[in-house]
């Protein structure tokens, strides 16, 4: 039986990581920060850590002995991470350089989790061998863990993935939720018409790390739903789901939002190679989200 680390097992992956782990009788370690959002659940180990205190992760990594870690651990919020961008390259880069050090001494296997936003959005689609050009610190710190994994001589899958939606057990904010509850509540929001994404329900994301788990591959991987929206289509096909009125649905540029941080266009992957090596088979945003309906209804 393999023994699994995953980090950030607090948010919305490594949530349902865990619970999928555990149901298919891993030995699963679980490492976040603060009270356990999965204490109703057992067969899992949960431990209470910051993994910026580097010595401690060290010598519990070196203690626990896993086969594998899947990192899913990030300062994600893409404006957070332009406006404190020291905070944002411990947590995304330093943290990961530890990691590689631990894998690289202990014979560990690592999945890390990465992101679209490497790539500025020029041309959309992308492979996993297309040369990044971030177009923002957050998009910066996720490419130079990247490139920390592969410049090392570790076992790694980098797993990059897009929006990624889905139930947890406090139903943290994603794209579908901001969407859904702003409209139930009668609230205006202003979607952006020029920026495309292929949002990925959490389940999609899952499989692809249980794959990568098991078949022990080498490389990188881009995992999300098969179609490329504008944030504008898929906050329309949200409301169409859940039958909420459109009219407060309202169109904007992304010039006229001011964020502090600045957006690719257009990503979106090419999944040949997920597909024919991770055995994955991408669904639409549509079916996904009908996917999370019938799961919020059950």
């Amino acid at each position: 039986m393999k023994r699994i680390l995953v980090t950030g097992s607090n948010g919305l992956l490594g949530q349902n990581l865990v619970k999928f782990l555990v149901k298919h009788r891993f030995e699963v370690i679980a490492l976040s920060r603060g009270e356990n959002k999965l204490k109703k659940y057992e067969g899992f180990n949960y431990i209470d850590v910051n993994l910026e205190e580097f010595e401690k992760i060290k010598e519990l990594i070196e203690n626990l002995k896993p086969n594998v870690i899947v990192h899913t651990a990030a300062m994600t919020n893409v404006d957070q991470c332009e406006l404190e961008q020291k905070s944002c390259f411990t947590a995304n880069v330093e943290v990961v350089e530890n990691l590689v050090k631990c894998c690289q001494t202990n014979d560990i296997h690592l999945i890390h989790l990465s992101t679209d936003f490497i790539f500025d959005g020029i041309k959309g689609f992308y492979k996993e061998k297309d040369k990044p050009n971030p177009v923002n610190y957050y998009g910066l710190s996720k490419l130079k863990s990247e490139e920390l994994i592969l410049k090392s001589t570790i076992k790694y899958t980098i797993l990059r993935t897009i929006l990624v939606y889905g139930l947890t057990e406090e139903l943290k904010s994603n794209i579908v939720f901001w969407v859904k509850n702003n409209l139930e509540n009668g609230k205006d929001i202003h979607v952006v018409t020029d920026q495309y994404r292929m949002p990925t329900h959490v389940n999609d994301l899952v499989f692809a790390c249980h794959e990568a788990i098991i078949r022990e591959v080498c490389g990188v991987y881009h995992i999300s739903s098969s179609e490329l929206l504008s944030i504008f289509e898929v906050a329309n096909l949200v409301a169409d789901v859940f039958e909420l009125d459109k009219k407060f649905i309202h169109p904007i540029q992304s010039c006229d939002l001011n964020l502090p941080a600045k957006r690719p266009e257009k990503t979106g992957f090419d999944l040949t190679l997920s597909i024919r090596e991770l055995n994955f088979t991408p669904r639409t945003f549509l079916e996904g989200l009908q996917l999370f309906k019938n799961q919020l209804q059950n």
